[in-house]
């Protein structure tokens, strides 16, 4: 029988899956359902020592001996503190020490309760990793506590070993023991480096031999996706290849992802069941959310530092290594495979989604502005790098894009993107044009970056003001609240004319249509530069627009 503490019992199972044989435990009641689980466990040998400093040595020593990771479990206080000497001494010899402290809840730090101190981040900076379990109360926290474990029980191992220490707060009461099994928890695998390619080259087989294979490319830089160009086309005759303009450079479509996940709406049939998700971050939400409902036989996530990221929530691999490398062994591996009817699915969906955009015609608003721009772009045969700012504005990009976007995604915050548009054009000033599309929160947020006595001629402008955060007029709920428009989408009647007189940039301005077409001419030939187009929109049209487009598919 084990601990009736969920946390305890995701624990003790992926210490198993992880091959952990050997723990010394220490005294105390807060750790006591850890104690009691490892010593039940019978693939897990337990080692009594009373002195919590003495049992971390005697860990330490037995990582030298077996070559192999050793956990000490430790009660919630002062306890945790005195591993610190050996932790530090595993630190510098890269030895697989883990540490199991148990701890109280977080509301109770600080509140003079017996034994309770601030125990996350306590064993700084000599571990390797630091986690605190949560206390699961839904799936979502579950899944939040087995990738917790995982990150650590992976960074124990790599390069070369190293400690590690996982902080597990447990409620009373304290000694409850009615679970008969140990959950059957997910370990994902970590796969230190792309170099052995005998391990990607069986990966890959395993891959291609699924009857749904598809490959989700996150944001890369372009010289990666340049690089890559040729892999990735190579890879999409055999598999599903979805890729946002975030990581993809080359000069085609968008692919209208969201659009068909809105037309396909349950259908099972599309849901892949292997998944390689390569690069960083994507934008589209539909996209998060729908592979979260795909419980794929093997889903791979590639990075180069390793980490445990699991953004679609059922990772079975991690694969450390650089995108091109791995894009490039994959591509070697696809020779020769056969195109699976998935794919071809896949493709028929794309092809009605890209029919019905190019027909879509709509009203003047901010998803018609940026339409404009690109249009006019494409049709003129424009060169010039693209920046976007984030919320709003790189959805509009990413729907109607030929080219690859620029955008502060890695944070997805709305501050800096204008002073990173202001940053490429400087350097890049005698080379290429540079292109900024911003709603007008981030522009204004960041207005500081044209207070510059440099301000390249090279740069321009679109700005998107419809007098607040638009992106809150989408968000199913918020309009219960009478304080959207005011508090939380923060509407105002600024406008970038003043800005522009006092920073020296040419000033062009629209409120309809008409008036958009003539002032993206003007924007896009003007004589003199920096330039900006404040496009006013109106946020009801915007939000109705919107909807519109996505409810043709």
């Amino acid at each position: 029988m084990y601990s009736s503490k969920e946390n305890v019992n995701i624990l003790t199972s992926l210490l198993l899956k992880g091959g952990i044989t050997k723990a010394v435990v220490c005294p105390g009641s807060r750790n006591s359902p850890i104690v009691h689980n490892l010593c039940a466990c019978p693939g897990i040998a337990c080692y009594p020592v009373t002195d919590e400093r003495s049992a971390a040595f005697v860990a330490l020593g037995m990582t030298l001996a077996e070559n192999e990771p050793v956990a000490v479990c430790v009660t919630s206080g002062s306890a945790l503190l005195n591993t610190a000497p050996a932790v530090a001494e595993a630190c510098y010899q890269n030895r697989p020490l883990i540490i199991l402290s148990a701890d109280r809840p977080a509301q109770w730090i600080d509140q003079q309760d017996g034994q309770t101190i601030h125990q996350q981040g306590a064993l700084a900076p000599h571990v390797r990793k630091s986690v605190t379990l949560p206390e699961p109360h839904d799936d979502e926290e579950r899944w939040y506590c087995n990738r917790l474990v995982n990150e650590a029980l992976d960074a124990c191992m790599l390069e070369g070993g190293g400690p590690v220490h996982i902080n597990v707060p447990v409620s009373e009461p304290l000694s409850g023991y009615g679970t008969l099994q140990l959950p059957d928890e997910r370990r994902i695998l970590l796969h230190r480096s792309v170099a052995d390619a005998a391990r990607v080259s069986d990966m890959a087989a395993d891959f291609f031999c699924g009857e749904k294979p598809m490959i989700v490319l996150g944001q890369m830089i372009p010289e990666v996706v340049g690089e890559s160009l040729e892999d990735i086309e190579a890879l999409r005759r055999v598999a599903v290849v979805l890729q946002e303009k975030l990581a993809d450079d080359d000069l085609r479509p968008a692919q209208p992802i969201d659009e068909v996940l809105e037309s396909i709406g349950d259908d099972t049939s599309y849901r892949p069941d292997h998944l390689i998700y390569i690069g960083g971050t994507v934008v589209s939400k539909r996209l998060r959310h729908f592979l979260r409902k795909c419980a794929c036989r093997m889903s791979v996530t590639v990075n180069e530092r390793g980490d445990c990221c699991d953004t679609f929530m059922h990772a079975t691999d991690i694969l450390q290594g650089a995108p091109e490398e791995v894009l490039a062994l994959l591509a070697r591996e696809a020779k020769g495979v056969e195109r699976k009817a998935f794919t071809d699915r896949w493709e028929r969906a794309f092809d009605r989604a890209a029919a019905v955009r190019r027909n879509f015609r709509p009203d003047y608003s901010q998803l018609a502005a940026v339409k404009a721009f690109h249009e006019k772009m494409q049709a003129e045969d424009i060169d010039g790098e693209l920046f976007y700012a984030n919320s709003s504005a790189v959805r509009l990009g990413n729907i109607f894009s030929n080219q690859y976007l620029y955008v502060n995604r890695g944070v997805n915050g709305i501050e800096g993107t204008l002073s990173t548009a202001v940053g490429y054009a400087l350097a890049r000033q005698d080379e290429e044009d540079v292109y900024c599309v911003i709603g007008d929160l981030s522009f204004f947020y960041d207005q500081n970056a044209l207070w510059n006595e440099q301000l390249p001629p090279n740069l321009s402008i679109l700005l998107l003001n419809n007098g607040g955060g638009g992106i809150f007029r989408q968000l199913p709920g918020l309009e219960r609240s009478p304080y959207r428009d005011s508090a939380i989408a923060a509407g105002h009647t600024a406008s970038a004319e003043g800005i522009c007189q006092a920073y020296g940039l040419v000033y062009l301005s629209a409120r309809n249509g008409q008036e958009l077409s003539r002032a993206l001419d003007s924007f896009f030939h003007a004589e003199e530069g920096p330039v900006l187009l404040e496009v006013f929109t109106r946020p009801e049209a915007d939000a109705r627009v919107l909807k519109d487009y996505y409810q043709s598919f």
